[in-house]
């Protein structure tokens, strides 16, 4: 592997960092906090009812954006790879960054338009389209990793980008707080404006601030010169990753690992603001406090499981994190009052930053010195996509057939176990590439 290219330089880490900070508004204001509670409360018929029509079919309001994220989801799981493997072979990698990112800003723009039930299409196909274009920048994103940074940085680097992440999301989500509860304040009538303003201004906050990261980062860090069919050339490059892949036994289990705790990891994020609103009935403006908690958190488990780690490995951290998480299911299940939802929010943060920023590193820790990283992070993304897309499905399914959220928490619990027992056959280090 030979590149020109000088890894750990300060100014591109920086920048690379800054993409977490850019992105996450879309994570935390869209997919987290504002726009569960908002599509809940307006994606109702004229009495009031939550059995709604779209596309011929009924569901209930909760469950359609449920369904509509899993769609989201399966679909970037099956692109990414393919496009990964054209990124590599083309040496295009920051050009497909960029086009899911301002897919995803625009889709933010879209959610301004979702009013009333009328307007349902603008909130279910800019949901979708905007966590395809966030899910589909990640794995261009996370792949710079190896290719700017020396493996003994891999652990810090990713904490400090998702802590950068969790302060700047809630950053815009204070601001988008204050316009909500003091809208009338503001001189508007409309109920719907401030959280609709908030929605688009996190489109503007993500394509914005991520300008900084693409003027830095690296366009083609390994010099690679595209000839013949991309996409023939592509899939033939995709094919070489597989069947390397398959000859790296702990990076195979970790990826089986990563499979069944992200499953239930991810659907927890993205569906406990759903969970408080319907089974604690806390109001919109405590759903914001909740998701505040856990990002603030978060910022200081993302280095506090680091730093056990830079002890005694990343699958020791790693497991540590998700016996956590197997007592969080427990709790949640049993949760009845807004003030025990706080405390478990603030366990949920913690233990959410450390295992999200260790399972990237962990992933690029395992990988083998590689000029196709982006194509390797496909894996990884698609693992990570099919997942989340599969954990949100059992827990709407779930919820469809007995009516209860606190059912499907049951369910994420056996993922969760699933995941630790593979976790248990990979050895904890701070380095794996000399085998």
């Amino acid at each position: 592997m030979t590149t020109s290219f000088t890894k750990n330089n300060p100014r591109i880490l920086n920048a690379w960092t800054m993409y977490d900070w850019a992105n996450s508004a879309f994570s935390l204001v869209i997919a987290s906090a504002v726009f569960p509670g908002y599509s809940e409360s307006v994606a109702r018929n004229a009495d009031g009812s939550n059995i709604i029509a779209f596309w011929g079919l009924t569901f209930k309001n909760t469950v359609l954006f449920e369904y509509a994220a899993s769609a989201a989801f399966l679909m970037i799981a099956f692109v990414s790879p393919i496009l990964s493997a054209i990124a590599d072979y083309s040496g295009k990698k920051k050009g497909f960054m960029q086009f899911f990112c301002v897919l995803g800003s625009l889709a933010c723009l879209m959610l301004f338009f979702f009013k009333d039930i009328n307007s349902l299409h603008w909130g279910v196909w800019g949901y979708m389209l905007g966590l395809i274009g966030y899910a589909g920048s990640i794995v261009f994103n996370n792949s710079y990793l190896p290719d700017i940074a020396t493996e003994d940085k891999f652990d810090a680097l990713s904490a400090k980008a998702f802590a950068r992440g969790y302060i700047g999301s809630v950053i815009l989500l204070i601001f988008s707080l204050a316009i909500i509860i003091f809208y009338k304040d503001l001189g508007w009538q409309d109920a719907t404006l401030a959280p609709r303003i908030s929605f688009a201004i996190t489109g503007i906050w993500w394509l914005g601030f991520a300008q900084y990261s693409f003027y830095f980062l690296p366009k083609n860090v390994y010099q690679k010169q595209a000839h013949g069919a991309w996409l023939f050339n592509g899939f033939k490059e995709l094919n070489f990753v597989w069947k390397k892949l398959k000859t790296l036994p702990y990076l195979k289990r970790f990826i089986v690992a990563f499979f069944f705790y992200n499953m239930a990891l991810q659907t927890v994020m993205y569906l406990a603001t759903f969970f408080a609103k319907e089974e604690i009935s806390l109001e919109q403006q405590s759903l914001i406090i909740v998701v505040l908690i856990i990002q603030l958190v978060a910022v200081a488990g993302s280095y506090f499981f680091s730093k056990i780690s830079e002890k005694k490995g990343n699958t020791f951290s790693l497991r540590i994190a998700v016996v956590i998480w197997i007592g969080i299911c427990i709790w949640a299940y049993f949760v009845k009052s807004a003030m025990s939802f706080y405390a478990l929010a603030s366990v949920v943060g913690l233990v959410m930053g450390g295992i999200q920023s260790l399972s990237r590193s962990t992933y690029a820790k395992l990988m083998p010195e590689t000029t196709d990283t982006t194509s390797f992070f496909s894996f990884y993304d698609a693992t990570d996509k099919i997942a989340t897309a599969l954990g949100i499905f059992v827990y709407g399914f779930v919820h469809h057939l007995t009516g209860s959220m606190r059912n499907s928490v049951l369910a994420l619990l056996v993922f969760f176990v699933v995941g630790l027992v593979v976790l248990w056959f990979i050895p904890s280090k701070n380095s794996y590439r000399q085998v």
